[in-house]
């Protein structure tokens, strides 16, 4: 891949890859109660981070949202990945590349892990693979992580993933308490990191 004017839509991009442990692939229909019950097990680590864990969604609504999400993966304006554990068959969270600029090539991963499965290594395991994927699957040219700088965990898978810090946006986006947060901004790109 490389031709930068082929519309979005007609990219044949994977649908599921791997990497030594786990399953990475676009959401399915019939995904909603498995997303919610990680979901649930961790709100209260989700939603001091992501707003959309403010309040805990029915199984029903979580099914909607991953319809909404396969539909954004098949026209290529999201790709959220769910990240399944190869020898299980659990979930053990999700990630995905967001906010897409197809004509730059550029794309921001995001990701969280089920709290029974933080601290193993899943999520760094996930961004090594995804950057992997963008590089040969999608021709990309800057990958980046953006995340509260309060958040220390996320901020340090990118700093374990190999993700150079490239500075500090203050008072960029409400948080999900209400106030202000400053934004740390990681980032790979093409032929200097990957």
């Amino acid at each position: 891949m490389g031709d930068n004017s082929v519309h979005p839509q007609l990219l044949e991009v994977p649908e599921q890859f791997e990497s030594s442990r786990l399953l990475i692939r676009a959401p399915r229909w019939g995904d909603g109660a498995m997303i919610n019950e990680a979901i649930a097990e961790s709100m209260p680590e989700l939603s001091a981070w992501m707003p959309w864990a403010v309040e805990l969604p029915t199984v029903e609504q979580s099914e909607i949202t991953i319809r909404e999400g396969r539909a954004r993966y098949l026209d290529r304006s999201d790709l959220w990945l769910m990240l399944i554990e190869k020898e299980s068959g659990r979930l053990v969270g999700s990630s995905g590349l967001h906010r897409i600029d197809w004509d730059a090539r550029k794309f921001e991963i995001g990701y969280w892990a089920r709290s029974s499965c933080t601290g193993q290594g899943y999520i760094s395991e996930a961004v090594h693979r995804i950057v992997r994927f963008a590089a040969e699957e999608l021709a990309a040219n800057r990958i980046e992580i953006r995340c509260d700088a309060r958040n220390v965990r996320s901020a340090a898978v990118a700093e374990r993933c190999g993700f150079t810090h490239e500075g500090l946006l203050r008072m960029e986006r409400m948080g999900v308490d209400g106030t202000l947060r400053d934004t740390l901004v990681f980032a790979k790109v093409k032929g200097i990191e990957f």
